[in-house]
């Protein structure tokens, strides 16, 4: 009986470290990007949105910032053009209507504010960092700020398009704030996190 319970314990012993070793064999990627996305506000969304970074960007804040801005840029033009589209299609009316021109014009803000902070992020420079960094966290706030704005001109308002919009202009808020913790992070790992000039 005995020998019997210590060779179930040694089988399980050893599908347990063939098991993880094949996680760590596939699985080390998909730590660093869970390691990443530990101090965002939204880590399901993070991991998931950044995921396919993992190999390039491992330990790297700077990288991990850019791969944040450039994901953020991405989901932003989408809600842009889906603006455009419900503007074109005169899918609104009355009062959503004006509240999607007023949006159009914030997520176009919020465009310019990430492009900004895309490039900053690309030419990282030791002498400047501290600037950039305060430029940085400045301009993906006020990005957030602006996405935070055109939902308030649909605030009590219904309909099926104004749903649609509200919910992928939400997305796009939680994926700004991820990229904005991820850029808070490199500024706080300070200048040892980047290795150019």
């Amino acid at each position: 009986m005995r020998m019997a319970c210590i060779h179930s314990f040694m089988t399980f012993m050893f599908v347990a470290l063939l098991t993880n070793s094949g996680q760590l064999a596939y699985g080390n990627g998909r730590s660093y990007v869970q390691e990443a996305c530990s101090v965002t506000r939204y880590p399901d969304i993070c991991v998931h949105s950044l995921a396919s970074f993992s190999s390039t960007a491992k330990r790297s804040p700077s990288k991990w910032a850019r791969a944040g801005v450039s994901v953020t840029i991405g989901e932003v033009k989408d809600v842009a053009q889906n603006l455009q589209k419900l503007k074109k299609y005169r899918l609104m009316k009355g009062k959503n209507r004006i509240a999607l021109s007023d949006c159009i014009e914030c997520i176009q803000d919020a465009l310019d504010e990430l492009h900004k902070s895309l490039d900053v992020l690309r030419r990282l420079s030791k002498s400047t960092f501290n600037e950039q960094m305060s430029d940085l966290l400045t301009w993906i706030s006020a990005a957030l700020t602006d996405e935070d704005t055109c939902l308030d001109g649909f605030e009590d308002q219904k309909g099926k398009q104004v749903k649609l919009l509200q919910n992928q202009v939400l997305n796009a808020t939680y994926i700004t704030s991820n990229a904005l913790a991820l850029v808070n992070k490199l500024a706080s790992t300070g200048l040892a996190s980047i290795t150019v000039p």
